[in-house]
């Protein structure tokens, strides 16, 4: 069960392992682009590429559907960044049902671990094999793995490396319940900082009040996607890359610039205050425009 291209890996390690995957479900064709052609999931495109029946319920309680998992007879489920299931669907299987989570549970409990490990400032993060209970991202641990988050790292690079490391880690728990050797770690309570909420363009928003390395994190934990966002001149601006500045070190420094202040020489640099510094930006996307270099920007475009 997966839809987008971070789940892709693990299903095609389950085949070029051999394992019998009995049917893909995934989401329903949606209408993308601007003829709004109806358009597979990335899952769903290797499936049909392997002859794997695919099934694509709008409802995950339809009876209809409900009634087609059972006729598969799986012995295990296997999840990879799909959507919440009901408890009629996860406890099917003989073997129960396990999900591939990009986090060291019970850190970044959630729909967005990625990005918040980076956004806040961690230095390792990794993978869980879990088989899913009630409540969401709780289950019994099986198996982890760790990644470390390098200073440089953006949400973009570090899906791409969990996305290839997890179809292993997949393929071993796979195995392992085969044979029926196997850890069941029970989980312990994290606090709130500690989990990984959906991401929401409220939630995306710079604010400029904070320490500068804070918002360095905040906008590399947010690139490529949804992208970190402020207001200037008017217009939404997506920042995409920062670099931190100490205090001291910014040319023709104002006195005591509020934070969210930003200086521009018209030519190569645009920078905003922090509490504590400045951030020059490098990588930016205003409204109406496409993504360029601030260089390229700041030829076309003035503040």
């Amino acid at each position: 069960m997966g839809t987008p291209e971070f789940a892709v890996p693990a299903l095609r390690a389950l085949v070029e392992n051999n394992q019998n995957v009995v049917a893909v479900i995934t989401a329903p064709d949606r209408p993308s682009g601007r003829g709004l052609k109806l358009t597979q999931s990335p899952v769903k495109e290797y499936a049909v590429s392997q002859n794997i029946p695919v099934l694509q319920p709008e409802k995950l309680k339809s009876p209809e559907f409900l009634d087609s998992l059972r006729h598969l007879n799986a012995d295990l489920q296997v999840v990879v960044a799909f959507r919440m299931l009901p408890e009629v669907v996860w406890s099917m299987p003989r073997l129960g049902t396990f999900n591939l989570h990009a986090s060291l549970l019970p850190d970044y409990r959630g729909a967005a671990p990625i990005n918040w490990a980076i956004i806040r400032g961690e230095s390792e993060t990794g993978l869980t094999t879990f088989f899913i209970e009630k409540e969401i991202d709780t289950g019994k641990i099986i198996f982890q793995e760790k990644e470390p988050i390098y200073q440089d790292d953006t949400a973009g690079t570090l899906y791409e490396r969990l996305m290839h490391k997890g179809a292993g880690l997949v393929v071993q728990t796979v195995e392992a319940i085969q044979r029926g050797e196997y850890p069941q770690i029970p989980q312990a309570e994290v606090a709130e900082e500690k989990k990984a909420p959906k991401l929401f363009r409220e939630n995306c928003e710079i604010d400029w009040n904070r320490p500068a390395e804070e918002i360095r994190n905040f906008v590399r934990g947010l690139a490529p996607y949804p992208a970190a966002w402020t207001t200037l001149n008017g217009l939404v601006c997506k920042i995409y890359e920062v670099t931190t500045i100490p205090d001291g070190s910014a040319i023709s420094p104002e006195d005591d610039p509020a934070p969210g202040t930003f200086q521009t020489d018209q030519k190569t640099y645009l920078r905003f205050r922090a509490t504590n510094g400045w951030l020059s930006v490098s990588d930016i996307q205003m409204e109406g425009k496409r993504r360029m270099p601030i260089q390229d920007l700041l030829r076309g475009y003035r503040f």
